[in-house]
Formats: C-alpha cells, sequence, structure tokens
C-alpha cells in the first residue's frame, strides 16, 4: 500500500526542483529546516544565530527549524510564512532547490509563482487538523494548483503525527480522505507518509514510531526521482531568445539564436520548422561558447545556426519539423487570479509566454472552480477575483505556438499582465 510507485523509481544524478504547500502551521517551514539540518546543511554560524533569535518558538535549547527559512521580520514576529523562501542542499544522490510556500489564503499567488518551475510537491497536512479525515481548504487549493501546474510527482507529508500518539488509523483517515481528493482533481498518483518534522521522525532517517509503515522516509523518497528525464522524451521546443550577430561587414558574417532547450532534443542536421511564420530550415551547427556540439538536450543553453537565413526574431519557437506545436490567437485555458483588481473583460491586457508578448483580450470567462466542492461552477457578473482559479476564453493579436501545458508546459503557460499598471494579473496553462 505504502510501497514506492513507479513514478519513483531510482535515477542517475539530477537537480529536482520541489515546493512545500499546505495550510496555515502545517509545519512546511519547519520540515525544510528539519531536511537541512539534518542533510548536513546548515553553517555552524547559522545555528547559532537562531538559537539566540527573539522570535525562537521552542523551548530550551531547542532548534527552531521554521527559522531557517522564515527570514523576514514580519514572517518571524508573526510566526507564519508571508513571500517563497529558496533554499539549496545537496546529497551524495540529489541536488535539491526547495520552495517554501505561504499557507495563508491571502498568499495564494506566492505559492503559484513557486510551484511554476516544481517538479514536486511536498503537500503538508497537519495530523492534529485532520484527525477525523476532513481536509482543510487550503490543502485543497493547493493541491489544485499543483495538478493545474502539470506538477507530476506529489508527496503527502501527514506532519504531528507525534501528537496524535502514531496512531495508524488517524493516518489511513487521511491518505484514504487526500486520495479521493487527488481523485477529484486529477492527480493521478501520489505517495503518503508519517512523520514528525519537528522530531525528525521518518524525514532523514525511518521512525522507530512506524512500524507498520513500509515505505522510504521522506529524503529518501525524493532521491529517488528523476523529473529531469521526463522533458527529453517531449518534442523538441527551443524558444529563441535573442538573435546573436557578429561580422557583419564580412561575407562569412556569424547569425545564430540564442536560447534554451525546452524540451526534447536538437541535434545537427534536424529539419526544424519557426513557428509562427512556418518557414523550414535544417540545424548547420548547435554550439555553446566557442564549441560545437553533436546535440543539445532539455535544459541546454545553446546558439543554433541555420543551414539557411530565414526570419527568426526573438520570441519564435524551433520545433522539429515533423512534431510541431499549434499555432492559434484563440484558445482555452486555465488562469489562476492574481491581481487585487478583479477580471475585467474590458480592460486591456499584454500576454506573455516564454519569449513572446503580445497583446490580448478575455472574450469569455467561461468558469470558476470551487475549491470547497472541487467542480466548475458559473460564473456570476463574468468576473474572477484575485485566487480564483477559473477557464478563459482568450484572442490575442499574434498567432502563438503553443502545447497543452500538461504536454509541453514551455510552451503552455503564459501570464496576463494588466497594460495600464503593469500587473501580473493571472498565470494561465493552455488547455
Amino acid at each position: 500500500m505504502n510501497a514506492v510507485s513507479e513514478s519513483f523509481l531510482p535515477a542517475e544524478t539530477a537537480v529536482i526542483r520541489l515546493i512545500t504547500a499546505g495550510s496555515v502551521d502545517d509545519g512546511k517551514s519547519t520540515l525544510i529546516g528539519r531536511l537541512l539540518y539534518d542533510s548536513k546543511s546548515v553553517y555552524a554560524d547559522q545555528l547559532d544565530a537562531i538559537a539566540r533569535a527573539k522570535y525562537k518558538r521552542v523551548a530550551g535549547d531547542g532548534i527552531d527549524f521554521a527559522l531557517l527559512t522564515d527570514g523576514l521580520e514580519a514572517e518571524r514576529e508573526q510566526g507564519i510564512t508571508i513571500d517563497v523562501a529558496y533554499r539549496y542542499f545537496a546529497t551524495p544522490r540529489r541536488k535539491f532547490i526547495i520552495a517554501d510556500a505561504p499557507g495563508h489564503e491571502q498568499y495564494t499567488r506566492n505559492m503559484v509563482t513557486g510551484a511554476s518551475n516544481a517538479d514536486v510537491a511536498v503537500i503538508l497536512i497537519d495530523a492534529t487538523r485532520a484527525i477525523d479525515g476532513q481536509l482543510l481548504p487550503q490543502t485543497k487549493r493547493h493541491s489544485t494548483i499543483a495538478r493545474l501546474l502539470g506538477i507530476r510527482h506529489v508527496v503527502v507529508a501527514v506532519n504531528k503525527m507525534d501528537l496524535v500518539s502514531w496512531d495508524r488509523a488517524v493516518f489511513e483517515r487521511i491518505r484514504a480522505a487526500y486520495a479521493d481528493l487527488a481523485h477529484r482533481v486529477g492527480i493521478a498518483h501520489f505517495q503518503a507518509l508519517p512523520l514528525s518534522a519537528l522530531n525528525g521522525d521518518n524525514v532523514v532517517t525511518p521512525s522507530a514510531h512506524t512500524p507498520w509503515y513500509d515505505g522510504p522516509p521522506l529524503l529518501a523518497l525524493l532521491e529517488a526521482l528523476d523529473p529531469a528525464a521526463e522533458n527529453g522524451t517531449a518534442p523538441l521546443r527551443f524558444p529563441v531568445q535573442w538573435v546573436v550577430r557578429h561580422d557583419g561587414s564580412s561575407a562569412q558574417d556569424f547569425r545564430g539564436y540564442a536560447g534554451r532547450v525546452a524540451s526534447g532534443t536538437l541535434r545537427r542536421g534536424d529539419a526544424i520548422v519557426v513557428q509562427p511564420s512556418g518557414m523550414t530550415a535544417r540545424v548547420a551547427e548547435v554550439r555553446v561558447h566557442d564549441r560545437a556540439l553533436s546535440a543539445a538536450v532539455a535544459g541546454d543553453s545553446v546558439i543554433v545556426v541555420l543551414d539557411r537565413d530565414v526570419d527568426v526574431s526573438r520570441g519564435d519557437v524551433l520545433a522539429h519539423a515533423d512534431a510541431p506545436a499549434s499555432v492559434d490567437k484563440e484558445f482555452d485555458a486555465e488562469v489562476c487570479w492574481l491581481d487585487t483588481q478583479a477580471l475585467n473583460p474590458a480592460r486591456k491586457y499584454l500576454l506573455k509566454q516564454g519569449t513572446r508578448l503580445t497583446s490580448a483580450r478575455i472574450r469569455e470567462v467561461r468558469s470558476r472552480r470551487d475549491i470547497h466542492e472541487l467542480r466548475e461552477v458559473d460564473v456570476e457578473g463574468g468576473t474572477l477575483a484575485m485566487n480564483d482559479i477559473g477557464r478563459l476564453r482568450i484572442v490575442t493579436r499574434d498567432p502563438l505556438a503553443m502545447d497543452r501545458y500538461d504536454e509541453i508546459a514551455a510552451t503552455g503557460a503564459f501570464i496576463l499582465i494588466d497594460e495600464s499598471t503593469h500587473q501580473t494579473a493571472a498565470a494561465g496553462m493552455l488547455r
């Protein structure tokens, strides 16, 4: 029942980006602090500083692990996480980039920002507040956002099990409740484990308190993931960041296209199509610094030289000619509304997708997702308020090369910017 599923198979060394999410006081910051401490990633002067901190909330000589991530004065004073905090640590098998997301509904947009680049979501649940299997609204909201953002690996950490005497029945009720939530929001699989972030049980080392749990501790579970391998199997998408020119007065002048391979593999000799224009060419060279490569894979930043002169500009996308993206100016998308000003279809918005920027308008607000009922409902007044999740019909001035977000995030994600205030209004996923 708790054995590692096929999505958690061992893999070679990789960088894993993860986010901790959940409701207020579920112990997200404490868990990250414990991971850092037990993996020997905290310097002695840091430990000394938090031991003397005036906002320490642990009695005696104990370490308040939350202070390792809650760095803002307001966070330490109030005992809450306000902004996303990033921390880095490494083990012999993996390098980790951890984002600690706020639990308050007011800061949901911060969670969206932190989760947008995450490979793994660790959803924390306070066992003392879900003892009867009733999940809190923010647990539902953050799980829904993790699904919308296409995070394929979800780990459910049932925290503070020491406060319910390591009762297996409590853990099973919570696990069953989350299984129902996962089914309703579309999370295909998840791994649940009981732990105590404060005491370190099942965080880095197995706990003697859970002989009934036959899965690995959290760190071993995370080390077994390999999200990077998934990007290599997707079709090629290479968003052009800028055009590189030099020796323009020479007959042997150089023109290349710099960017980062978002998905797939780019090889010398590949037939490619420039989107959205549809012009075709072949890859003459793939270069990095002063040397040529035979191929580049997802995550590599390179310069591409084509075998003939075609019109390629910043914002264009290079794709394999036999597996191009869709090109359109009108589409459906799910968005999380981030602006304090509600969506107004009469306002002008800018849409930024990768390196392309164009104007856009909202043709229709189709529905809003009710977090409590976990279903789509009709929208009153044709608008969305801050932190609402809804489905829109959007029309853009220029055609976009796009994919479904759950297939290729690089060409399936975008943001809406209010043209008059320049505030980021929404984060969107193409469907």
